[in-house]
C-alpha cells in the first residue's frame, strides 16, 4: 500500500471521527475556538488544556457517562431530557463543543457556553420512576456530574495520555476544572486530587443500579450506534473505560459479556485505540491567544 493511499485513508478516517464528535460544522468550530484572537480562561500551559486535547478523553468521556449514570437522580434527568437515546451523536457533539469552548475558546465564547448550559439546566425538572423529584440545576447533582467527569478525565489521561501529570499538575487540573464548575453552579468543588477522591467516596451511598442505568450501560457498551468496521476498536475502548472505573462500581454496573471478556486486555487495547485516534485525528489550528488576566494560571 503506497504512502499516498495511507495518507488518504488516514485523512478520511480523521475527518469521519471529527464529524462524529464535533458535528457537521466541526472544522468551522475548530477554527473559531482555536484561532479567534483574544483572552482565554486558561493559559496555554495549563493542565486542563493538556488533558482535554489528548485522545485519552475518548476513554475518559465514556467512563464518565457510565459513572454518572449510577446516580439515580442524575440518570433520570439525562434519560428524560437530554436526547441521549434519540440523538446520541448530537448530545456528544454538544458536550464536546462545551468542553472545547470553555477549555480553549475565547473568554466570551466560554462565558456564553456556560450561560447556555445553565439555561438548559434551569428547564430540566421532573420526577423519577420512584416518585423522587429532581432538577438539573440542583448544586448537588451538578457537583456529582463534575466529580465524575473530573475523576474519569484525569484517570484516563494518567493511564492513556501522552505523558502522565505530576502530582502538582494533577492538583492543578482539578483546580482548573473547579473554576469552570463554579461558573456552572457547583458549590465548593474539590481543588486537589486528594479532595476529588474523597468527594467521590462520599457520594457512594447515593449510587444505585436502576432500570435507566442498566439500559444506558447496555446501550453504550453492547449496542452503540456505530458502523460495523469500527465496532472492535470501540469495544476495546469500552473495555478500557470500564476498567478505568473504581472497582466498587461493578456492584452497580451491568457489563455485557463481550466487554467482560475484553477486560484482561483493557489496558493494551486502550493504548492501541488511543494511539490510533491520535494518528488519524487532524491537529487543531494554531492558537493565537493569551490567558485572561487573573483567570489562566
Amino acid at each position: 500500500m503506497s504512502l499516498v493511499l495511507i495518507d488518504r485513508l488516514r485523512a478520511r478516517a480523521g475527518q469521519a471521527l471529527l464529524l462524529r464528535v464535533a458535528g457537521p460544522t466541526a472544522r468551522e468550530k475548530r477554527a473559531r475556538i482555536h484561532g479567534t484572537p483574544g483572552p482565554r480562561w486558561f493559559a496555554a500551559d495549563r493542565p486542563i488544556r493538556v488533558v482535554h486535547a489528548d485522545a485519552a478523553m475518548y476513554v475518559g468521556g465514556l467512563a464518565a457517562l457510565l459513572l454518572q449514570s449510577l446516580h439515580p437522580l442524575a440518570m433520570a434527568a439525562v434519560w428524560a431530557h437530554s436526547g441521549f437515546r434519540g440523538d446520541p451523536w448530537g448530545r456528544l457533539q454538544r458536550t464536546s463543543t462545551f468542553l472545547a469552548e470553555t477549555t480553549f475558546g475565547p473568554a466570551e465564547d466560554a462565558e456564553r457556553a456556560v450561560e447556555r448550559v445553565r439555561g438548559a439546566h434551569a428547564r430540566v425538572t421532573g420526577t423519577t420512576s420512584g416518585g423522587v423529584p429532581y432538577r438539573a440545576s440542583d448544586p448537588s447533582l451538578l457537583a456529582w456530574v463534575h466529580i465524575a467527569e473530573t475523576h474519569c478525565f484525569l484517570r484516563a489521561y494518567q493511564e492513556y495520555g501522552r505523558a502522565p501529570l505530576t502530582e502538582a499538575r494533577r492538583d492543578a487540573y482539578v483546580e482548573d476544572m473547579a473554576s469552570v464548575a463554579r461558573r456552572l453552579g457547583v458549590v465548593r468543588p474539590p481543588v486537589t486530587e486528594a479532595a476529588l477522591v474523597e468527594a467521590l467516596e462520599q457520594r457512594r451511598p447515593e449510587l444505585a443500579a436502576t432500570e435507566e442505568s442498566t439500559a444506558t450501560a447496555r446501550y453504550l457498551l453492547a449496542a452503540p450506534p456505530l458502523p460495523w468496521p469500527v465496532r472492535l476498536p470501540y469495544a476495546l475502548l469500552a473495555a478500557a473505560a470500564v476498567d478505568l472505573l473504581p472497582s466498587w462500581t461493578r456492584e452497580f454496573l451491568t457489563v455485557p459479556l463481550k466487554i467482560r471478556l475484553l477486560l484482561p486486555f483493557a489496558r493494551r487495547g486502550g493504548l492501541a485505540v488511543t494511539a490510533l485516534i491520535r494518528w488519524v485525528m487532524p491537529p487543531p489550528p494554531a492558537r493565537a491567544v493569551t490567558s485572561a488576566p487573573g483567570q489562566g494560571r
